[in-house]
Formats: structure tokens, C-alpha cells, sequence
């Protein structure tokens, strides 16, 4: 394998009431622990930087299967909602993707996810281990 891109990322303080920061210093924010009620103004937390990344990436794929298949994606948009759940062995993670393919039928657009799903780095990291759900927004 060819690696085509790394960064590197340091947590310093108190880990999820920390500091994280890119050892390229493009990202160099404050942590804090997920809490109902966090709102602007707050620091972010571990699971909103994954939602971005995940959400991103999954859209990245998304786009070049739809282009790929001739279906128009423009106005197309993937929400990915990171839960922290509590197990009886202690926390984990789950993960809901919902696309949005304005110009597709609902029956594409589900199966384009699908085909996301399975090509995206960030499904293929987490498969097995976090459970995810997928599901098309109508227009």
C-alpha cells in the first residue's frame, strides 16, 4: 500500500477536557466531554470532530459513486449523527448517516449510500465495531 496522506494530531491537558492540535497547527482547539445541554460557545468534543470527518468523507464518496452512475448529485448532502452509548462493558460509539440525493429517485439514492458505505475510509475503519444505520432524507 501507498500511504497518499497522514497527519498527526496530540491530545495534551486532561484528554476530553483537553486541548487537540494538527502538528501542522491548522487544527488547535479545546476539548471538553459531551454533555446535553452544550450548546455555542462551548468547547467542541471528540464526537462532533468525528461527525465532521466521517460526514465529509461519506459525502466524498458519495459524489464520485453518483457520478460515476450518471446521477446528478448537485445540492446533495450526508449528516452523520455520532452517538457515545453506554454498554455493560462501558462506552461505544454508533453512527447514523443520512444522505440526501435531491435529483435521485429514493431507490438510487439508498442504493448509492450503500455503495458509500462500503467504499468510504471511515465506514471501513469502524465496520465491525460501531454499528451504523444509514437513511435517505427526502428532498
Amino acid at each position: 500500500m501507498t500511504v497518499v496522506y497522514q497527519t498527526t494530531a496530540t491530545s495534551t491537558g486532561e484528554g476530553r477536557n483537553g486541548r487537540s492540535r494538527t502538528d501542522d497547527g491548522v487544527l488547535d482547539l479545546a476539548l471538553t466531554t459531551p454533555r446535553p445541554g452544550a450548546g455555542p460557545g462551548d468547547p467542541t468534543n471528540p464526537e462532533q470532530l468525528f461527525a465532521a470527518g466521517y460526514a465529509a468523507c461519506f459525502h466524498s464518496a458519495l459524489k464520485n459513486l453518483a457520478k460515476a452512475a450518471g446521477v446528478d448529485a448537485t445540492d446533495s448532502s450526508v449528516s452523520v449523527q455520532i452517538g457515545l452509548v453506554k454498554g455493560e462493558d462501558g462506552f461505544h460509539l454508533a453512527a447514523a448517516i443520512t444522505g440526501e440525493l435531491p435529483r435521485a429517485d429514493r431507490a438510487a439514492a439508498a442504493d448509492l449510500l450503500e455503495q458509500a458505505h462500503q467504499r468510504c475510509p471511515y465506514s471501513k475503519a469502524i465496520r465491525g465495531n460501531v454499528e451504523v444505520t444509514l437513511s435517505v432524507r427526502d428532498a
